[in-house]
């Protein structure tokens, strides 16, 4: 990862956040599996990302197709009630611009962040 050295903010170079996003992709340790327990199971099994990203992906097509409003009281309102999102005070203004565009590209209108805190 490498700054912009034209830039005249920062002459390209990197937060301790940027600097450390390497290890997001390249990290030996970096988790492969997520530990998912079925509804009302007891049990926690491992599972692969993949299957975890394509379940989060079914789920939120599913809920949002249920819960999606494309017109009230004869305005179009294209909005999605059945799904909130909240951002992090971790994460970044970029990561916390992509959440934001995500969330209205499904129609979310509740959606909160905590870098106001």
């Amino acid at each position: 990862i490498e700054g912009d050295p034209d830039n005249p903010i920062n002459q390209g170079a990197l937060c301790c956040k940027g600097n450390a996003d390497i290890q997001i992709v390249y990290n030996e340790r970096r988790p492969m599996r997520v530990w998912y327990r079925r509804p009302n199971g007891e049990t926690w099994e491992q599972k692969p990302v993949e299957w975890a990203m394509e379940r989060i992906a079914q789920r939120i097509k599913e809920t949002r197709d249920a819960t999606f409003v494309e017109v009230a009281d004869g305005v179009t309102v294209n909005r999605c009630e059945g799904i909130g999102i909240l951002g992090s005070a971790i994460i970044n203004n970029e990561e916390c611009y992509l959440i934001s565009k995500f969330a209205r590209a499904l129609g979310v209108v509740s959606l909160e962040h905590q870098a106001r805190i």
